[in-house]
């Protein structure tokens, strides 16, 4: 993956998915946690910008092992 993602990135991992699947953001300050993403998309000097809305707790195990987080 590359370091700086792109829209057509996201849209190509996007295309084959379910489109009721709720997405999340996951975040791995010590914990690995997951955090809701914001509903808005904001483009800021040629940015795509999507807020986190929130956490819903610990990112699961599973997950957390898939991405190779302790």
């Amino acid at each position: 993956m590359p370091q700086y993602l792109t829209v057509g990135h996201l849209l190509r991992q996007f295309q084959n998915l379910d489109p009721r699947l709720p997405v999340r953001l996951a975040v791995n300050p010590d914990f690995p946690f997951a955090h809701y993403v914001g509903a808005e998309v904001i483009v800021h000097d040629g940015m795509v910008f999507i807020a986190e809305d929130g956490q819903e707790g610990y990112l699961p195990a599973r997950a957390r092992d898939a991405l190779a987080w302790a």
